[in-house]
C-alpha cells in the first residue's frame, strides 16, 4: 500500500529521514467468509451469494487471533465476501478490539443500515472501507446489482454521521477510469476520511477481466490527478488520506512529479520513498482466507503457504522452506526483465508478482502493469514489453510454482 498523503506531508513539512522502522508483524487481511450478496467484476475471491462449506468456526477464529496477537500482528482487516453476512462478525470484531488490534471492516456497504449502524459504531472499528467503482449505473454494473450505488453511498453517510472513520475504495479499470474525478469530488462532498485507489490485479474475476485493465497513459493521467488532489489537501492542512494499492510504480511516478514540481525536495522525497521500499506482499502483508489457508496477500488464493487449522500462522509465516515465501522475503528480490533492470527498484521493490505470474507462469518475471517507460526506468534496450493479453483459461497451477 502506497500512503500518498504521507509523502505529500513530507513536501509540505519535511522531516529527518531517521532509521527505517519495520512493523512488528504483518497486516493481516482476513477473509472470514466467502459469501457475498454482490457479483463484482474484479472479485479476487470469486464470491457468490451461496454458502461455502468448511469455513472456520468462531472458536477457531478466536484461536488464530490469539496466535496473531502473540506474533505481534498489529492490524486485522476483516473482509469477505461480505463480512457482514457472517452471523458472528460482531463477536469476532469485539474480540479483536479487546485483544488490542487495529481493526478495519472491509465492506461493500449494501448491508450497512439503520438496523446495524449502532452496533458497528459500538464495536469501535478503527476504519470502515466501502467500495465504489463509479457513480450510479457504472457502480451497479461493476457490482452486478441495480441500486447498489445508492445503498453503498447511504452506508458511507451513516458511518460519517456516527463518527466512524470511513473511506471509499475504487478499483480502476478502462471501464471506469473516466469517473475518477467525479468520485474524488464525491469523496470531498461527503466528507469521507480516506480515498483508496486500487489498480487491478489479475486474480479471480480480476484475472478473467484483465483485458479491461487501465492502459499506461490512462493510469498516468489518473495518478497525476490524484497527486494534485492530495497535494492540495496537504498544502491546505487538511487531513484526508489518499492511498493507492497494487501498483508500486506509483512511488516512482511520484518521484518524477516531485522533480517537476518541487525539484529542491526530490532527493529528500526519493530517500523517503526508498525507505518505504515498495511491494510488501509476503513480508508486511498477509492474508488468511475463509478456509484458513495463508497467502502472501489477497491475490494469491491459488497458492497456499499452509493452513491455520494445521499449523499456527506464526509458524507458517516464518517457514522459508516455501520457495514463494522465501523469494518474497528476500531483499532485494530476484526479479527479471524490466523490473530487475530498473534503476528505481529500491523504491518499487519489483511491483506485483501475481500479475507477472498470471501472464507468464513465472512469479519473478516483470510486472506488465508498470506504466513507466524504458527511458524513465533506465533500461536502454528493454526489448518488447510484456503486455496484458485477454484471459483464455488457467494455464498455470500452484504445482508449477513448487516445481
Amino acid at each position: 500500500m502506497f500512503r500518498l498523503s504521507q509523502f505529500m506531508k513530507e513536501i509540505a513539512a519535511p522531516t529527518p529521514l531517521g532509521p527505517k522502522r519495520n512493523p512488528p508483524g504483518p497486516v493481516v487481511i482476513w477473509n472470514l467468509i466467502r459469501r457475498c450478496n454482490l457479483l463484482c467484476k474484479h472479485c479476487y475471491s470469486i464470491s457468490g451469494d451461496v454458502d461455502f462449506p468448511g469455513e472456520l468456526s468462531t472458536e477457531q477464529v478466536f484461536g488464530v487471533m490469539d496466535d496473531l496477537r502473540a506474533f505481534r500482528v498489529p492490524v486485522l482487516i476483516l473482509s469477505g465476501g461480505e463480512p457482514l453476512l457472517r452471523p458472528d462478525i460482531f463477536e469476532i470484531s469485539r474480540r479483536a478490539k479487546d485483544l488490542g488490534f487495529y481493526v478495519g471492516l472491509s465492506s461493500n456497504g449494501t448491508l450497512i443500515d439503520e438496523a446495524n449502524i449502532g452496533r458497528i459504531r459500538d464495536i469501535g472499528y478503527d476504519y470502515v472501507g466501502i467500495s465504489l467503482d463509479g457513480l450510479g449505473e457504472t457502480h451497479d454494473r461493476f457490482r452486478g446489482r441495480d441500486g447498489a450505488f445508492q445503498e453503498s453511498l447511504a452506508a458511507v453517510r451513516l458511518c460519517r454521521e456516527r463518527g466512524i472513520k470511513v473511506g471509499l475504495r475504487f478499483t480502476m479499470t478502462l471501464d471506469n477510469a473516466r469517473q475518477l474525478p467525479a468520485l474524488l469530488d464525491l469523496a470531498e462532498a461527503e466528507g469521507v476520511d480516506k480515498f483508496y485507489l486500487s489498480h487491478l490485479v489479475y486474480a479471480g474475476r480480476g484475472n478473467k477481466n484483465r483485458g479491461d485493465d487501465a492502459r499506461w497513459q490512462v493510469t498516468r493521467d489518473a495518478m497525476d490527478l490524484l497527486f494534485e488532489r492530495a497535494w492540495a489537501d496537504a498544502a491546505a492542512g487538511r487531513h484526508k488520506e489518499y492511498v493507492t494499492g497494487n501498483n508500486d510504480a506509483d512511488g516512482v511516478y511520484l518521484l518524477f512529479w516531485v522533480r517537476r514540481r518541487f525539484p529542491e525536495l526530490a532527493a529528500h522525497v526519493g530517500a523517503k520513498l526508498a525507505q518505504w521500499g515498495g511491494n510488501a506482499s509476503g513480508v508486511n502483508v498477509a492474508n488468511i482466507d475463509n478456509l484458513g489457508h495463508v497467502h502472501p496477500d489477497t491475490f494469491w488464493w491459488h497458492y497456499s503457504l499452509g493452513n491455520v487449522r494445521e499449523r499456527p500462522f506464526s509458524e507458517i509465516w516464518t517457514d522459508l522452506s516455501d520457495p514463494i515465501l522465501a523469494g518474497l522475503k528476500q531483499r532485494p528480490r530476484r526479479v527479471k526483465g524490466r523490473c530487475g533492470a530498473c534503476r528505481h527498484f529500491d523504491i518499487c521493490g519489483g511491483n506485483t508478482r501475481v500479475r507477472a505470474l498470471q501472464l507468464t507462469g513465472d512469479p519473478w518475471a516483470e510486472d506488465p502493469a508498470c506504466y513507466l517507460s524504458d527511458e524513465e526506468i533506465g533500461v536502454a534496450d528493454g526489448g518488447e514489453r510484456l503486455t496484458v493479453t485477454p484471459y483464455r483459461g488457467r494455464k498455470h497451477e500452484a504445482a508449477h510454482l513448487r516445481a
